[in-house]
């Protein structure tokens, strides 16, 4: 049984916010204990979240984590997703109905791309992220989703990232993908761009500053070309 837990990680809440960015760590396929302290993958997102509250559109964006009650995603029971929506729940009571694009590494990716369904999510930015075959496309909706994805990542696969794009974007949802030539899995090479594209993605998302170019090229400078994102009727940028 799960036990109820304060889920919501605030790191940043302005006085008069007007939109969110929730980010998600990886974790593991199997693990019904706790996240470890101190959590190297809660970690790996602290950069994240600090270059997202850096950036000068976000001055009105609450930046927050989301804290899961198991470090494993757990079969059926999909544990992490719970964490997700609590999270969101306790958002709302906190600073109103916020649109939110929800950041997630790996196993917290794939959270991510699960929770998208929620009124409240405008997006979603999937970094490196678990995307089994036939996971499923149908709840996004009109949920914006871009995953970054380097193709040297050898614990899950790019090419599973850029199957789950073409899908979605089969059923209608406007998805994008921006291959990373550097960082594989861990994001720990050229650590800035990673920051940089998710922070210009994530706001992007929110309407807030234009979105990276790398999303209408499909590539970062340096990498192979990659699956990009479709653009709207009229030459309109658009993911």
């Amino acid at each position: 049984m799960r036990k109820p837990t304060g889920a919501l990680a605030l790191r940043r809440v302005p006085r008069d916010a007007t939109a969110a960015v929730l980010l998600l760590h990886g974790g593991r396929p199997v693990g019904l204990e706790a996240p470890p302290r101190p959590n190297l993958p809660g970690l790996r997102m602290r950069p994240f979240a600090g270059a997202i509250a850096a950036a000068a559109p976000a001055r009105g964006v609450v930046v927050a984590e989301v804290r899961y009650v198991h470090q494993g995603w757990n079969g059926h029971r999909a544990d992490p997703v719970h964490d997700v929506w609590q999270a969101l729940r306790e958002l709302r009571c906190v600073a109103g109905p916020l649109p939110v694009v929800l950041v997630g590494h790996s196993m917290g990716g794939r959270a991510a791309l699960r929770a998208a369904a929620d009124p409240l999510v405008r997006g979603v930015v999937g970094l490196a992220p678990w995307c089994p075959p036939g996971e499923p496309v149908m709840h996004l909706g009109d949920t914006a989703v871009v995953l970054l994805h380097d193709e040297a990542d050898r614990v899950t696969g790019a090419q599973a990232s850029w199957d789950y794009v073409r899908r979605a974007r089969a059923r209608g949802a406007p998805a994008g993908g921006i291959v990373m030539p550097f960082g594989r899995h861990t994001m720990l090479r050229q650590a800035r761009a990673w920051h940089r594209v998710t922070t210009d993605t994530a706001l992007g998302l929110l309407g807030l500053t234009a979105l990276p170019d790398e999303l209408f090229t499909g590539r970062v400078p340096g990498a192979r070309p990659g699956p990009g994102a479709p653009l709207a009727a009229g030459g309109q940028r658009r993911v």
